[in-house]
């Protein structure tokens, strides 16, 4: 039976969790998962064998187009994609639902994405202007067909329909379901703080996409436990492939743009925490938004009031930030199972009755 990392007594940081311990604990934010997994054995371009999917993320119960939030984001190394970016740091908005996915399925991702707006919201490309999707990819070609086009428009709409409040399944989902992280399986990890009321209260939900690293370079709760690993499990590492992680960062609290953008950076130190160096090849991107204010398609005054965070309170947002991210880290590992893909490589699970041992020995300390 796997777990979850605070399951196994590890507490990353001084914030409790949310009720869910997840993205979702953010009031509004839903989640969903479209999972395919078809076939094994050789890898034979078009027909499998298949371990990929959809992730879906909904930042104000599905009405985003209509009522934009604020949003921004971070490129701590950029041999990533996030479709639609660009245009979120110039406006500082965001309209669209955002999706995670494989490199190559990023197209047809946005394709689905752009199709269920349509269907929503017949108006886009006629009295409002276009949209641009807001996709994330990740490599998930050690284990998956990732040429063969069998994330499709249709997969999509299961993801965004599939999407809820509530707890959120991790590890060998959606688009996390071909991933590795530390040449270890992973996959989709979510974690959230909640602020004291002397703080402000706030919530901080992040969810990954993890697939980076080499286990050589694992840290868990500060520990270096890599190492010891290497030499006390059997697992197949993945040679050539630095991998990425997508992050995303959802907040109740009314950030602006700019705020936004610096509280993104802050995931990118939580990243760092588990041993992540930003290698050459891996792509590290952050996208972040707030559900603190709403900002409507078609205002109805020129001039209307926004709810805005002083900068001077800012800090325990940027701790809980960190913590989170890191949390939703280990939870994508702790969650996932060994899996078998293409070419019969084998993406082992990590192994936490041996990592409850390294962490309770002298052994892996700093």
């Amino acid at each position: 039976m796997r777990c979850r990392a605070r399951d196994l007594g590890l507490r990353i940081g001084r914030h409790r969790v949310g009720k869910w311990n997840a993205i979702t604990d953010v009031a509004g934010v839903q989640v969903g998962h479209a999972t395919l997994i078809q076939g094994s054995g050789k890898l034979r371009r078009g027909e499998g064998p298949v371990r990929t999917g959809v992730t879906a993320i909904l930042p104000n119960e599905g009405n985003v187009f209509s009522e934009r939030l604020h949003a921004g984001g971070f490129v701590l190394n950029g041999a990533g994609e996030v479709s639609g970016f660009t245009q979120v740091q110039e406006w500082g908005l965001l309209e669209t639902p955002i999706a995670l996915t494989n490199t190559l399925s990023v197209g047809a991702v946005s394709a689905g994405i752009v199709d269920y707006m349509l269907q929503a919201h017949p108006g886009i490309g006629r009295e409002h202007d276009v949209i641009i999707p807001l996709v994330g990819e990740c490599d998930d070609s050690w284990l998956n067909d990732i040429g063969g086009g069998h994330v499709r428009t249709e997969h999509v709409a299961q993801a965004i329909e599939a999407a809820a409040s509530g707890p959120v399944a991790e590890g060998n989902v959606g688009g996390g379901t071909g991933m590795m992280t530390f040449d270890l399986k992973a996959g989709i990890g979510t974690s959230s703080r909640v602020l004291e009321e002397s703080e402000g209260g706030f919530t901080v939900g992040v969810l990954v996409q993890s697939n980076f690293g080499t286990l050589e370079h694992m840290r868990i709760a500060g520990r270096f436990v890599g190492p010891d690993l290497q030499e006390r499990m059997k697992y197949q590492a993945r040679p050539g492939i630095a991998g990425s992680i997508i992050t995303v960062v959802a907040t109740d609290a009314p950030l602006l743009p700019h705020q936004l953008n610096r509280l993104a950076k802050r995931a990118a130190l939580g990243i760092a925490r588990l041993g992540s160096y930003a290698a050459h090849g891996s792509g590290e991107i952050v996208v972040s938004f707030s559900t603190g204010n709403r900002i409507p398609r078609k205002p109805r005054k020129k001039v209307y009031r926004l709810k805005i965070l002083g900068d001077a309170f800012v800090n325990p947002l940027y701790e809980a930030t960190v913590d989170a991210t890191e949390e939703a880290i280990l939870n994508s590992l702790f969650q996932a199972e060994t899996m078998k893909g293409a070419q019969d490589r084998v993406a082992s699970e990590l192994p936490i009755k041996l990592v409850e041992e390294l962490l309770k020995s002298e052994r892996g300390i700093l």
